[in-house]
């Protein structure tokens, strides 16, 4: 019912920036919190940033001072702005929804813990 695709991944030196959409598609509703996660190589998904509907942030540790998410309720999409990235950055990048509800024909549908497919972001040295 609800899809979230992501984009804006790439190659980039150390020292630049990348910024990611996620947008999500779908006969939605409300979208509550939205995320950014990645994973590396060998590593578990971890939370990078996250926002919720009403503009509340919250970074990892990692992400401080150098990531900003953002996102366009109108147009349920969220961003995730990197400057100042660093090789230790690289991994593909996940947008998550964590509670979506949608419309189904005469009634609302919910869909829990929406997953993007992932971007690529490589951060060479």
């Amino acid at each position: 019912q609800v899809q979230l695709v992501e984009s804006g991944g790439g190659l980039v030196q150390a020292g630049g920036s990348l910024r990611l959409s996620c947008a999500a598609s779908g006969s939605i509703f409300s979208i509550n919190a939205m995320g950014w996660y990645r994973q590396a190589p060998g590593k578990q998904r971890e939370l990078v940033a996250a926002i919720t509907s009403g503009g509340s942030t919250n970074y990892a540790d990692s992400a401080k001072g150098r990531f900003t998410i953002s996102r366009d309720n109108a147009k349920n999409t969220v961003y995730l702005q990197m400057n100042s990235l660093k090789p230790e950055d690289t991994a593909v990048y996940y947008c998550n929804a964590d509670e979506v509800i949608y419309y189904s024909g005469s009634y609302y549908g919910q869909e829990l813990d929406a997953w993007g497919q992932g971007t690529l972001v490589t951060v060479s040295s």
